[in-house]
């Protein structure tokens, strides 16, 4: 029922942007202007100009949100009010291409310990990898604390980012290929995996490849990990020319790339429980609740709500542009959006932290 309100709101919205009802004498003004009141009518704009960001966390109140130039910003959920906060780190954060400050993650124990864990680009040697460190805040600054995992392959595409503790209390990280179709298949690289460690880096005892980090592969680009109230994983992984994915995440298993997409099978390998077809969704941050993934799509400007039960894939938001992660709180969806990354078209105020409800179904 919520799926098919939104859509259908979504589609009103479109003809009436479109100028179906007036005749097409809509001028671009007009309609920007219109597009601007479908938004208000659909989220409530917690606050505006970001930098890039990247990632949503949040505790109690208040937001932390990783800027992909290499910060935080801290706002107050009630007033909107932005606060900087710097990054003290041992090795310069690279904000090049797809590259920069990426997931970042509140510890389980913040309010004690104000510690975090974040995932971000850099170059050493000439060549740009990926690392995940621990941070410690004091003041308004960020400090680095110790090294959890260094030389991830990276580049200006491809470098995964996000990073997740799982119901099972490990770190779960998503690595891209980096640009190179075959490190997907390769185990004994860390690129086109998802990895599993523990807090400080470590390889768990019970992970599915000896003395590994690996948890699966053949993955691409995968930007989204959520696990459902059954503790089971998913994840969403951009596809090469449409066909972008969402996965059911199992240890040890290969999820096809470059080898299979979409519908294409092959022995040994796992395909998709739902893909964009022919579409692109360039689908980033989800969440999952009441067996619902919700996934923001970045090319496909939108937020899906992917039905577990009905095995269907609906529109829950659209008209902000490209949206880059999600996190549901109760009765609520906050989500950016991401039309400063050099791929979208900025609005007055991008990029924006948006509160929606999550109506009754």
């Amino acid at each position: 029922m919520l799926a098919l309100k939104r859509f259908l709101f979504i589609l009103v919205s479109v003809l009436l942007l479109s100028g179906c009802f007036n005749d097409g004498k809509n001028t671009s003004e007009e309609s920007e202007k219109d597009t601007v009141e479908v938004l208000a009518r659909q989220a409530e704009v917690i606050t505006t100009d970001l930098d890039i960001p990247w990632n949503i966390t949040k505790q109690n109140n208040t937001f932390y949100l990783s800027q992909r130039p290499g910060y935080i910003v801290k706002v107050d959920g009630d007033s909107g009010t932005k606060t900087v906060q710097n990054m003290e780190v041992t090795k310069k954060i690279l904000h090049s291409g797809e590259g920069g400050l990426l997931g970042f993650i509140l510890a389980p124990d913040f309010n004690t310990s104000q510690e975090a864990i974040a995932y971000h680009t850099y170059r050493e040697d000439g060549a740009v990898l990926n690392r995940i460190i621990a941070l410690k805040l004091a003041g308004n600054t960020w400090t680095e604390k110790g090294i959890i995992l260094e030389e991830i392959p990276g580049g200006r595409i491809h470098n995964g980012g996000r990073i997740q503790i799982g119901p099972d209390g490990k770190l779960y990280a998503t690595a891209g290929d980096a640009g190179n179709p075959e490190n997907a298949q390769n185990l004994q690289t860390l690129a086109g995996k998802i990895l599993r460690m523990e807090l400080d880096g470590s390889i768990p005892g019970d992970n599915p490849f000896n003395n590994s980090l690996v948890y699966s592969y053949g993955h691409r680009n995968p930007q989204g990990l959520a696990w459902d109230k059954n503790g089971i994983l998913y994840s969403s992984e951009h596809g090469q020319s449409a066909h972008d994915e969402i996965n059911l995440v199992e240890p040890g298993k290969n999820y096809g790339w470059p080898n299979i997409e979409g519908d294409e099978q092959e022995s040994g390998m796992v395909s998709p429980i739902f893909h964009s077809g022919d579409d692109t969704w360039a689908p980033s941050g989800m969440a999952i609740t009441d067996n619902k993934i919700y996934v923001s799509n970045l090319r496909g400007e939108q937020i899906l709500v992917v039905n577990l039960d009905e095995k269907t894939v609906d529109t829950f938001f659209q008209s902000a542009g490209r949206m880059r992660d999600v996190l549901i709180e109760g009765n609520a969806l906050y989500t950016i959006t991401n039309n400063r990354d050099g791929r979208g078209t900025p609005r007055e105020g991008d990029d924006k932290l948006l509160k929606l409800p999550l109506l009754e179904q």
